[in-house]
C-alpha cells in the first residue's frame, strides 16, 4: 500500500521577501503569494514551510531539499527542480509546464489537483507518490523508477516509460491512459480490464502482431 504523506505544518512565519540563496536554508517559513521568478535557491533546504500560490517561473532549484512542506496552487513555466529531493510534500493545485524532475528522488509524495504539462522526471526514483485528479500530459518518466506509485483519478496524456523500472505500480482508477511510448516497460505495473482492451492496439505493435478483420468469403 501506498503511503501518503501526513503533513502537518507548525505556526508558520512570513517569508520576508528577499531572494532565494543558493545553499540558503528556509524552516518554518510561509511563502504567501511569492514571485520567485528567476530566482535561484540551488541547494536550498526547505523545512515544514508552506509555499502558497506562489509564481516559480524559471526558478532555480536544483538539488534543492523539501522536507515536511506544502505547495498550494504554485504556477510557473521551467521550473528546474533537477536532482532535487522531496520527502513528505503535498503538491495541490499546482499549474506547471516544463517542470525539471530529472534524477529528483520523491518519497512519501502527493500531487493533487491542477494540471502540469511536460513533466520531466526522467531517471528520477519515486517510492510512495500518489498523483490524485491531476491532468498530467507528456509527462516524461523515461529510464525511472517507480514504486508503490498509484494514479487515482489521472489524466495520464501521451505518456513515456521508455526504460522505466516499475513495481506496484497501480495504474487502475487513470481516467485517460494513453502512452505514446514505452508501453513494454509496464512491467510492475497493474491495469483494469478495460485499459487493457484499449491499450490492446499499442502492445499489439510492440510485438510485431497485425490486427485486420477477417477475408470475405464469396
Amino acid at each position: 500500500m501506498v503511503k501518503v504523506p501526513e503533513v502537518r505544518l507548525p505556526g508558520l512565519r512570513p517569508y520576508g521577501g528577499a531572494e532565494l540563496e543558493p545553499e540558503g536554508d528556509y524552516d518554518g517559513l510561509a511563502f504567501t503569494e511569492a514571485d520567485l521568478a528567476g530566482q535561484s535557491g540551488i541547494g536550498a533546504r526547505f523545512l515544514d514551510c508552506g509555499l502558497y500560490a506562489c509564481g516559480l517561473d524559471g526558478t532555480e532549484l536544483v538539488a534543492a531539499r523539501f522536507t515536511d512542506c506544502v505547495l498550494d496552487g504554485v504556477r510557473g513555466v521551467g521550473t528546474d527542480l533537477s536532482k532535487a529531493g522531496l520527502r513528505d510534500v503535498e503538491i495541490r493545485d499546482a499549474r506547471l509546464g516544463g517542470t525539471q524532475l530529472h534524477g529528483a528522488a520523491l518519497e512519501r509524495v502527493v500531487f493533487r489537483g491542477g494540471k502540469i504539462d511536460y513533466l520531466n522526471l526522467r531517471g528520477a526514483a519515486l517510492k510512495d507518490v500518489t498523483f490524485e485528479s491531476v491532468v498530467l500530459s507528456e509527462a516524461d518518466f523515461g529510464g525511472a523508477k517507480l514504486e508503490r506509485v498509484v494514479f487515482r483519478d489521472c489524466a495520464l496524456r501521451r505518456a513515456d516509460f521508455t526504460g522505466a523500472r516499475m513495481k506496484d505500480v497501480d495504474l487502475r482508477a487513470v481516467t485517460e491512459l494513453d502512452v505514446a511510448r514505452g508501453i513494454e516497460h509496464l512491467s510492475g505495473a497493474v491495469i483494469s480490464p478495460s485499459q487493457l482492451l484499449d491499450l490492446a492496439p499499442a502492445f499489439a505493435a510492440q510485438i510485431g502482431v497485425r490486427v485486420e478483420s477477417s477475408p470475405v468469403e464469396g
